[in-house]
């Protein structure tokens, strides 16, 4: 038996339209008045510099943002390899914001302070010098075109981001590569990582466990030529990084060195490469000392 509505069909099509309405407020209009409030204020995360916002514009304008993302997911899968997972109130200063949702490269909201600004520079002007396998396109063009002070300082207004005179002025002569180096390293940094995104070394041995394995070494070797030659050099010289040769470092420290980082020097953390790879780092790195 049909009911008198479900032969109807003005009726029909009045009650699905009034549904989908319903829903449509629900899940896209209703969310809006409680996010991005006062509540979701961060106290760290400040208006963009007139530096940070040239960088921004060059980002865009290059598209930067089809191929990252700048939101981490609440998996642990996200936080472990990127940091903390995003909040509301990280981007209540972005207009637009950056979010996307491909990564043909990796998540970039916790890259700020995670490498040092000489890594940046190279590494945007000859991406596969300090990545090889990177498939991103160089960006060395950015070191020929400078920013236009007036320009930013308009769009400062517009955006009613508070800025100095000082600040305007010190735009002059600074190129988009300076502009875009200068917001790599305000991404993500108004946050505090949380206890849950940080990972604690292990309890490790004091001896490498691959200490006389030939195979593992061979390892090593490739993955120090993979994550470690951009900054310290093919033969542990230094460069960007410190050199490696001498390094008078027991295998422990070693490993908790290259597994936690040592994030005011501007050294990434490598535990998500694993203990094993890390251990087989530390020993390549041994072997080479003088």
């Amino acid at each position: 038996m049909y009911g008198s509505w479900e032969i109807k069909p003005s009726v029909f099509l009045a009650l699905a339209a009034a549904a989908i309405l319903v829903g449509t407020v629900v899940t896209m209009v209703l969310p809006f008045a409680w996010i991005n409030t006062e509540a979701d204020r961060i106290e760290g995360v400040t208006p963009y510099t007139p530096l940070e916002l040239a960088g921004r514009d060059v980002y865009i304008r290059e598209g930067c943002n089809n191929c990252h993302t700048q939101t981490i997911r609440p998996l642990v899968a996200e936080v472990l390899r990127y940091g903390d997972y995003s909040r509301a109130g990280e981007f209540v200063h972005d207009r637009p914001h950056l979010w996307g949702s491909r990564r043909t490269g990796p998540d970039l909201a916790r890259i700020g302070g995670k490498y040092p600004d000489a890594w940046h520079y190279q590494h945007m002007a000859d991406p596969t010098s300090m990545v090889p396998r990177s498939n991103m396109p160089a960006y060395a063009f950015l070191n020929a075109r400078e920013v236009d002070p007036e320009l930013i300082r308009r769009k400062m207004g517009v955006l009613r981001f508070p800025y100095t005179v000082e600040q305007i002025s010190g735009l002059r002569g600074k190129t988009e590569m300076d502009a875009i180096v200068a917001y790599m390293q305000k991404l993500g940094t108004g946050m505090e990582q949380s206890v849950a995104a940080v990972v604690a070394a292990p309890a490790v041995a004091e001896e490498n466990p691959f200490a006389d394995d030939a195979q593992a070494l061979r390892e090593g070797a490739d993955l120090y030529r993979q994550h470690c030659v951009a900054c310290h050099g093919a033969q542990l010289q230094g460069g960007i990084g410190p050199s490696l040769n001498a390094l008078g470092m027991g295998d422990a420290d070693l490993f908790q060195v290259i597994f936690n980082g040592i994030v005011e020097y501007g050294m990434p953390a490598y535990a998500s490469l694993g203990q094993e790879r890390v251990w087989k780092m530390v020993g390549y790195i041994q072997s080479q000392q003088d």
